[in-house]
């Protein structure tokens, strides 16, 4: 308890105290009319100070930083507006490098389709002119094959009759059986 006394007796002091000094000081000194004119003029020499400082030194180089971005944001644009010239440019001559190997390649075709169509109808008339030779053999070797038929059905009628008249018990010469067989195959 001794030590509650002693804190409560020291704040009882300092109470005492700030009471004191206030009846000494007449509260914020920034509120004394007694100093307001000091306080003007200092507030009037720092505003000055202010201006000067910054009309002097922070604004024109805030205004330089200001003119070089605006100097490199235009110089930046111009550069955008000549690359995209270029970029038309680069391609129109594009598309028309295209056009151009499309008009090639169609010329090349055309050239290619005709040589092969030359060299078709070459091969074709051989081809032609090859199947026309054999042809004319094969009808040769069919009209020769037609003649010796003719001939071995004479020569079978022929053989033919001589047996079946001797089988009939008849006799013929062979003029007579050659006579008779021409003869029927000459449709008389």
């Amino acid at each position: 308890m001794a030590t509650e006394t002693t804190q409560g007796d020291g704040l009882a002091d300092a109470i005492g105290v700030a009471e004191h000094s206030a009846d000494a000081a007449p509260g914020m000194p920034q509120l004394a009319f007694e100093t307001w004119g000091n306080q003007i003029f200092w507030l009037v020499v720092a505003l000055v100070a202010i201006y000067f400082i910054l009309s002097r030194v922070a604004l024109p180089r805030i205004s330089a930083v200001l003119a070089e971005r605006q100097g490199a944001i235009s110089n930046d644009i111009a550069a955008a507006e000549d690359l995209k010239v270029k970029a038309h440019e680069a391609e129109a001559t594009y598309d028309k490098a295209l056009v151009d190997a499309r008009a090639e390649a169609q010329l090349i075709m055309a050239e290619m389709k005709n040589d092969i169509q030359a060299d078709l109808d070459i091969e074709i008339a051989k081809a032609d002119a090859e199947i026309a030779a054999k042809a004319a053999e094969a009808e040769k070797a069919i009209a020769d094959i037609r003649a010796n038929a003719l001939e071995n059905v004479k020569v079978v009628a022929k053989d033919t009759a001589k047996e079946i008249l001797a089988a009939l018990g008849g006799k013929a010469d062979a003029k007579t059986i050659t006579a008779a067989v021409t003869a029927r195959m000459k449709g008389q």
